[in-house]
């Protein structure tokens, strides 16, 4: 039996320098403007405005959180974290997404209470505000949209945020323009529902994948039956796989599998094979292979000798 693992790191070099850039610059834009609508939002009187500032202030903490989170992703493994902080992110990206729940969840309480009582809204400085707040929300959902090609959950969560207020904006735009030319307030409320769901349909997926992330759930794009199929198909000496443990640390996939192997002439030549296929099929970097050469008495093992042989009955 042979326990061996790839020297892949699953510490990133460097990680996310420009996630910090684009989380900071957000947070300066989105702070910013809450002073502005807070502002506003005294000098017409409008309930609503105080309103969105409040949500801009949930959103400028997000942002806040999101960037020590990537800060605190940057201190190296030791001893205790064997892993570094990386998973830190991870619970931001967590935590934003149920924020973003129940932001979601009281617009619509106090769209509902607006909607039986209708409050006179300033048209005009509603409209000022709501076009200023949706050049900013613009400017910091595109800062932070340029790192999606990573794929990073922290900066996602945080890119949600300031979408929910930019589709905020486009709505209060909306709505201050039906205000200006039939004076129907109640469009104000309705509006603010329908852009509430799009932000709740988002919010729930990122909580679902960052809640899978800590419970060491595998990638939901990861086919573990299939890995297992494709590794006999392509090296020919392995016999079964088995044990097989997949969980995401600062989204970089992190395996543990048992091979049964026919004995090698070139033991490191065939873990160099196994390695190569999981990095090159499923981009997994660090995998902690263990190699043995006696038949494997596991449960899981009779039920994958059972399968097998189905399928190749099945196939004559």
């Amino acid at each position: 039996m042979a326990h061996s693992h790839s020297h892949s790191s699953p510490q990133p070099q460097r990680p996310h320098d420009g996630n910090a850039r684009r989380l900071r610059l957000a947070f300066v834009i989105t702070a910013g403007f809450m002073v502005i609508e807070v502002i506003g939002g005294l000098v017409s009187g409008s309930l609503a405005l105080l309103a969105d500032a409040g949500h801009m202030l949930t959103d400028a903490a997000a942002l806040l959180f999101a960037l020590l989170a990537v800060q605190f992703s940057r201190r190296p493994p030791n001893a205790r974290h064997t892993f570094g902080w990386l998973r830190l992110t991870t619970l931001a990206a967590f935590v934003n997404a149920i924020a973003l729940v129940v932001i979601t969840i009281l617009i619509v309480w106090e769209a509902f209470q607006r909607f039986r009582h209708p409050q006179p809204v300033a048209g005009m400085t509603m409209m000022v505000v709501a076009v200023a707040g949706l050049l900013a929300n613009i400017a910091a959902f595109w800062i932070l949209h340029r790192g999606s090609e990573e794929k990073n959950l922290n900066v996602r969560a945080a890119a949600l945020h300031v979408l929910g207020d930019l589709l905020g904006s486009v709505g209060a735009i909306a709505a201050a323009l039906v205000i200006l030319l039939t004076n129907w307030t109640p469009i104000d409320p309705i509006l603010s529902v329908l852009v509430s769901c799009l932000v709740l349909r988002s919010a729930w997926r990122l909580l679902k994948e960052s809640l899978n992330e800590l419970l060491e759930g595998a990638p939901g794009s990861l086919d573990i039956p299939a890995l297992k199929r494709g590794l006999r198909r392509e090296i020919p000496e392995v016999r079964d796989v088995h044990h097989v443990h997949v969980w995401l640390v600062g989204e970089k996939p992190i395996m543990t599998l048992h091979v049964q192997v026919i004995p090698p002439h070139d033991h490191d030549g065939l873990l160099a094979r196994i390695q190569h296929f999981l990095e090159h099929h499923y981009q997994i970097a660090h995998a902690t292979i263990q190699m043995e050469y006696q038949p494997c008495s596991v449960p899981e093992c009779h039920i994958n000798e059972t399968a097998a042989e189905h399928a190749h009955h099945h196939h004559h």
